[in-house]
């Protein structure tokens, strides 16, 4: 948009198209295009099979599970379980409460996940205006946040909303004609979900300013420079230069956000007690309760298959972008 059509420029297109140097080059990249498919796959072919073999009997036992009627007399004498076809998942694939909580979780994750992405976004943005002493404080203080372990960040957003001791409600209740002293967040799922998904947010913050900040270093200034000379304000600049730069560290660090929100546990599961009510269930709640709670383990065996087979597209997504973020037209 802001390319200078120089006099090197035009001699190496030439009058009347691309001259030969881009033709040559043209023939180079085309003959690499095989070692490029190629390559990404051998180097993450080891992690790749390493994973695999990791996975594999967990993966397969609950597969097996998911076809089989398991409960707690199974479990105690280890009998063969009997096999019951596509039961399980006939069973969970109309249930209504089944379909409530794979809303309730879409929209979750939906939700946290732009909330998440937009406000580390932000964070970066201000990282690369402030000078390097400050960057470096901001760093360490997120990096302090992200190690903070994910019982341990619920443990504190439950404290803060506590209705008898909770800071969030003394502070509120300060506020000239409000009366929050004693007030349940949980009493309403909207309130709840909104101390869940700050808990969420706040921890994933941390990880996304820190990777779009190294993102941003990457974005030219001499673009930027002479985006302004030619007269483009700041939105402009951001949204033609700074936004496809960072679009392939968008779409990973996005599509990472998903994979993790969307298995939301810890923080529901703590909040409530280790009792979520229906309206707190998400998928992986759901699928324990299931199978732990209910001793249904078949069934909790096929709503965790179903979970994992969902995830599957977003991975399938991550793994693609992590192919391509490489390469250069």
């Amino acid at each position: 948009m802001y390319a200078v059509d120089s006099p090197a420029t035009r001699t190496q297109r030439g009058p009347n198209g691309p001259g030969p140097e881009r033709k040559a080059a043209g023939h180079r990249r085309r003959k690499r295009g095989g070692d490029d498919v190629v390559l990404p796959w051998l180097l993450s072919g080891p992690a790749l099979i390493l994973l695999a073999l990791l996975l594999a009997y967990p993966v397969g036992r609950m597969l097996v599970l998911s076809f089989q009627k398991f409960g707690l007399k199974e479990l105690w004498t280890g009998a063969t379980a009997p096999f019951i076809g596509l039961e399980n998942y006939v069973s969970v694939l109309s249930d209504s409460a089944f379909w409530s909580v794979v809303t309730r979780t879409v929209l979750f994750t939906a939700v946290s996940v732009v909330l998440s992405v937009l406000i580390g976004l932000g964070v970066a943005l201000l990282m690369r205006r402030v000078n390097r002493t400050v960057r470096l404080v901001m760093i360490i203080a997120m990096m302090f946040v992200w190690a903070l372990p994910a019982l341990v960040q619920a443990q504190i957003f439950k404290m803060m909303t506590d209705s008898d001791v909770g800071v969030i409600n003394y502070l509120i209740d300060k506020l000239p004609g409000v009366e929050f002293q004693n007030h349940s967040w949980f009493f309403t799922p909207i309130q709840g979900w909104i101390v869940i998904t700050s808990c969420v947010v706040w921890a994933g913050i941390p990880f996304l300013a820190i990777t779009l900040n190294a993102g941003l270093t990457q974005v030219p200034k001499e673009l930027m420079e002479a985006a302004t000379v030619d007269g483009a304000n700041a939105w402009q600049s951001f949204k033609n230069i700074t936004v496809p730069i960072l679009k392939p560290l968008l779409v990973i660090v996005t599509t990472l956000s998903v994979i993790w929100n969307f298995g939301l546990f810890t923080q529901n599961w703590v909040m409530r007690d280790g009792k979520p009510e229906p309206e707190f269930q998400t998928l992986a709640t759901y699928s324990y309760v299931q199978a732990f709670a209910q001793n249904k383990y078949g069934l909790g065996s096929a709503i965790a298959m179903i979970t994992v087979l969902i995830l599957l597209g977003a991975m399938a997504v991550y793994i693609r972008q992590m192919f391509k973020i490489g390469e250069v037209d």
